[in-house]
């Protein structure tokens, strides 16, 4: 970066950083772009393939979630880590859809270089995008239908698409009908409508059986084991106090020191801190509970004592276990021993402790109008388990994202091939240059259905030009079958997504896009010397981005 002045170049930026810039700048990010979308792009469809990822310190993770896949892949290049920021919103929004989110993405940056190639200006192929954004969320809109909370053979469809594909789908049809009861028991109406938290769906793991095996329990399950040998394991009408205080005798906070001069001084100590714990113990036992679970410790002397009033204790349990017990049981969480009274109690049909894969796990069950409910996800192994989980989530998730904005649109394909179909005709009322963005925005969509019409081992071209000519003929539904490899009516064939996974992906692929097209200069610093006063080895960090 030195210009001349005079006889003498002039250094803006210090020696060893390197810049790139204009088309230079663009192609490289685009590549890079294109790359990571290209890496998760096979995954996509219920015939998509796994990726087996080996970390640094060599845990194995096969999954063909999208969101998994890029967040455990170990991404260095600036422009692919904001492809990686796309698919981890899609995740937190949406729940499913985040590879169609980053194929998109990819696309469209692939097809803006052919743009760019034919000299039109980055900011020209933005005003496109963006044009061509607005209309896809209007006419995806538009093409949408409505769904509630009690429409539970639509809800399981749309569970079902979303586990298509991944680890659970042997037992999709049972685990999407749980999924659908987990978020019909824990949703709520505000003001006229459906409100869902999805941590009141609580999905846990453990190895062991089979995913035939995967529970709903109307309650909690918690990962904790009951403290005391002497406790009751399985309690009916179980009468459940939550406590945020430890059933310990405190420390001073203040520095005290106490100075025992005779041996008989210690044993009253001794006695009076017994005593405390006693007192403790009578306050909770006055509480009428039978089941105490606890946030911090509970001393082993009062564990003594609850055991012999046949009072079950679990400690140390997770502050958002006790959250969600308060929910399910109706139990107020009481933060002083001395506060705790019969008000506070709350009811669970069952509580039990049972071994679970070699580890014991407490059950809370049956209980009355639980507003927090468990998952219990079984599986053979733990790659089983893990990728069942990830398929649950995804269910759960969805079910929520449809019942949240009440629309779905039917999958397959379907939806992307009508959207490139409706931008065409508005390309052409748009005219100019941006006509170009929009048309290369809906070349961009269709990467869905040319996909899933790849992954079905017939002639994808064939598949999309009839596609095509259905969709002409207003047969809007018609997608992919990917199983059979032929069309199909998606909505005869139950195959149907929530429509905030298509709103959502479109804009943050859109507006990814339109970020790393802005950028025509990337100035990467040098890298820092190292301890030894020499440089880092070659390939780490350093800012090599683009080879």
């Amino acid at each position: 970066m030195n210009g001349q002045y005079g006889t003498q170049p002039i250094f803006i930026l210090p020696e060893g950083t390197l810049r790139s810039t204009g088309k230079d700048a663009q192609s490289r990010n685009i590549a890079a772009a294109k790359a990571v979308a290209e890496s998760v792009r096979t995954t996509l469809g219920p015939k998509g393939m796994d990726k087996m990822l080996v970390s640094s310190i060599g845990d194995v993770t096969i999954t063909n979630d999208g969101a998994t896949i890029l967040s455990e892949m170990e991404i260095e290049h600036p422009a692919a880590k904001m492809i990686v920021e796309v698919a981890k919103t899609q995740e937190d929004e949406v729940g499913d859809g985040t590879t169609t989110a980053v194929v998109i993405t990819g696309e469209l940056l692939k097809k803006s270089e052919l743009l760019l190639d034919q000299d039109i200006h980055p900011t020209m192929i933005i005003r496109g995008y963006r044009l061509a954004k607005a209309k896809a969320l209007e006419i995806l809109d538009k093409s949408s239908e409505n769904v509630t909370i009690n429409d539970i053979q639509t809800l399981e469809k749309i569970a079902m698409t979303a586990m298509t594909g991944k680890g659970g789908e042997a037992a999709k049809e049972p685990l999407a009908k749980l999924a659908v009861q987990a978020v019909k028991t824990v949703a709520e109406t505000k003001d006229g409508k459906t409100v869902i938290d999805k941590s009141d769906v609580k999905i846990e793991k453990k190895q062991g059986g089979s995913i035939d095996d995967t529970e709903l329990i109307k309650g909690l399950v918690i990962d904790k084991e009951i403290v005391h040998s002497n406790m009751p394991k399985h309690i009916k009408s179980a009468k459940i106090a939550l406590l945020d205080a430890a059933l310990e005798v405190k420390e001073t906070e203040t520095n005290a020191e106490i100075r025992i001069t005779d041996p008989s001084q210690l044993q009253a100590f001794l006695e009076q801190e017994s005593r405390m714990l006693k007192d403790m113990v009578k306050k909770v036992v006055d509480s009428g509970c039978n089941m105490v679970f606890c946030q911090k410790g509970i001393d082993d002397l009062a564990q003594h004592y609850l055991a012999k009033n046949g009072i079950a204790a679990a400690r140390r349990v997770k502050k958002s276990d006790i959250e969600k017990l308060a929910k399910a049981t109706g139990a107020n969480i009481v933060s002083s021993v001395d506060e705790l009274t019969k008000d506070d109690i709350g009811y669970a049909g069952v509580v039990e402790e049972l071994k679970i894969a070699g580890e014991e796990m407490i059950f809370v069950r049956e209980c009355k109008d639980p507003k927090a409910v468990s998952i219990l996800v079984r599986g053979g192994t733990e790659h089983v388990v893990d990728e069942a989980k990830r398929a649950m989530d995804d269910a759960v998730l969805g079910i929520i994202s449809a019942v949240e904005t009440g629309k779905l649109v039917t999958g397959g394909g379907s939806i992307e091939i009508e959207l490139a179909r409706k931008l065409r005709e508005y390309a052409d009322s748009v005219g100019g240059r941006e006509q170009l963005a929009i048309n290369a925005f809906a070349e961009a969509i269709e990467i869905i259905p040319r996909t899933l019409a790849e992954s079905t081992g017939k002639d994808a071209i064939d598949l999309l030009v009839n596609l095509r000519t259905l969709h002409d003929k207003g047969k809007t539904a018609y997608g992919i079958d990917v199983m059979n490899g032929e069309l199909a009516d998606m909505k005869t064939a139950g195959v149907v997504e929530p429509l905030k996974i298509k709103t959502q992906a479109i804009k943050s692929a859109s507006e990814a896009a339109e970020m790393i097209l802005r950028i025509d200069d990337v100035i990467t610093s040098k890298a820092p010397a190292g301890p030894m006063g020499g440089g880092m080895p070659p390939g780490m960090g350093g800012g090599d981005y683009g080879e």
